[in-house]
């Protein structure tokens, strides 16, 4: 058993549309960019993250059920989580991102997989730490042995967050990480600045108006025989 793990750009288009979950063009590059690694939309979960105030909990992590396959891909339910867990093969698990660091946590000897979002607020909780100490808890899973991957994100020097020393969250994740047990050489990072590199989208320029088009890229993950 092996973890495969793919990583959007710009080039494949915008995976979500947060204005209009069902954007048919949207759905269709979805099928496009799963189609293209020999992957089905039907068997494909969104990880689905939703916050209405700072209040919110960052660390809302919960199994895949059968009843949540192909959820929030090509329709609009959802089941909010900030990860998605699972240990069976070919279950795919999908999340957009467009600044925040979308996190792949895989242990090979327990067969447990998580894509986790690693945001600001979830970092500045402690985000990757209860990630890891999730998959500890409830799976057995050794932090030595976890294999991690993570997508580009927002550098510091354009997006610093104040309540992590003005720091960036990669720093945040690598530091956490590392502190939950996680050893260093098993992660792989993309250390692409979404602000600065054009192959990737970023809301906060977005916002800005340092960018014309609003968009996702995505990170997608699967447990293959």
């Amino acid at each position: 058993m092996n973890c495969a793990v793919f990583l959007s750009t710009v080039a494949d288009g915008n995976l979500y549309n947060r204005r209009d979950p069902l954007d048919q063009s949207v759905i269709a590059r979805r099928k496009a960019f799963l189609a293209k690694h020999g992957l089905a939309i039907e068997h494909t979960t969104r990880v689905a993250f939703t916050y209405t105030n700072e209040d919110d909990p960052y660390d809302r992590y919960r199994m895949l059920e059968d009843s949540m396959t192909g959820s929030g891909m090509a329709d609009d339910i959802i089941y909010p989580a900030d990860a998605l867990v699972t240990t069976e093969p070919g279950r795919i698990l999908f999340l957009p991102v467009a600044d925040c660091i979308g996190a792949v946590l895989y242990d090979p000897e327990q067969q447990v997989l998580m894509v986790s979002h690693f945001g600001r607020h979830s970092l500045e909780n402690n985000g990757a730490v209860t990630s890891v100490e999730f998959l500890s808890k409830n799976y057995g899973a050794d932090p030595r042995k976890l294999r991690v991957w993570m997508t580009a994100a927002a550098g510091k020097e354009n997006f610093p967050i104040w309540k992590l020393n003005n720091g960036g969250m990669k720093e945040a994740a690598f530091e956490q990480l590392a502190s939950a047990g996680v050893l260093l050489g098993n992660i792989i990072d993309d250390p692409a600045d979404t602000t600065v590199d054009l192959s990737y989208y970023s809301y906060s320029e977005f916002l800005k108006g340092n960018r014309e088009v609003d968009g996702d890229h995505a990170i997608i993950a699967v447990m293959q025989a």
